[in-house]
């Protein structure tokens, strides 16, 4: 009897001892926020306010667009004048001739007379100074033998049959070039190569610089 008693008592101090130790627990009531008071409320702080940068795209009717499309017109309509238009040009501006006479004028030159009796003779000329365009023609006893040489920084020649006496030889100015007069370096080589002669010209427009050489 007495030890159903002790077991009695131990199994009720037990039992409250655990309820005491357990925690005290309530359900967690949620709520839908309500949105009227969202809207009362003001806002703070410091955030900043970002522009809006990406607007709608503009609506094309692309459709519209190539229909409006005007047709090219190969012809200017906008009544533009050509360049140089009513300029009237100075006739004194630009390369010109010296009149014979003047002290720019370069007439006919004598170049001087040599000796050799080599079957040929080589001639070449360049143009000394300041290359711009100068051209000649060279004539054999008044034959051409080159229509139209131009004289360049290096030489530049022709060969020469020679015969029995006189042999002459012209260099007509065809142009004077972008600066005036015609100039140039003459060189002349015999059939072995070596040189016999050298001098220069300075000559106008239409001027004739002239060598003889003779051959016994």
């Amino acid at each position: 009897m007495k030890t159903l008693l002790l077991f009695s008592f131990l199994l009720f101090t037990i039992l409250g001892w655990s309820q005491g130790d357990l925690p005290n627990t309530s359900p967690l009531k949620i709520e839908a926020e309500n949105e009227s008071e969202k809207k009362d409320q003001t806002e703070k702080g410091t955030a900043l306010r970002m522009p809006k940068i990406v607007e709608e795209a503009p609506k094309i009717n692309f459709k519209d667009s190539l229909i409006a499309r005007r047709p090219v017109q190969m012809k200017d309509q906008r009544g533009l004048k050509q360049a140089g238009y009513k300029l009237k040009i100075d006739p004194k501006v630009g390369p010109r001739t010296a009149k014979e006479g003047s002290r720019d004028h370069f007439g006919n030159q004598y170049l001087g007379e040599i000796k050799n009796n080599g079957k040929f003779v080589g001639i070449a000329a360049r143009d000394h100074e300041f290359v711009d365009g100068d051209r000649v023609k060279i004539y054999l006893n008044e034959r051409v033998i080159d229509q139209n040489m131009l004289l360049t920084g290096v030489f530049k020649g022709v060969n020469v049959d020679l015969k029995k006496g006189f042999n002459r030889i012209e260099f007509e100015a065809l142009n004077e070039g972008s600066s005036s007069p015609n100039t140039a370096q003459i060189d002349v080589y015999d059939d072995t190569g070596q040189l016999i002669y050298s001098n220069k010209w300075l000559l106008s427009r239409g001027s004739k610089a002239r060598l003889i050489i003779t051959k016994e």
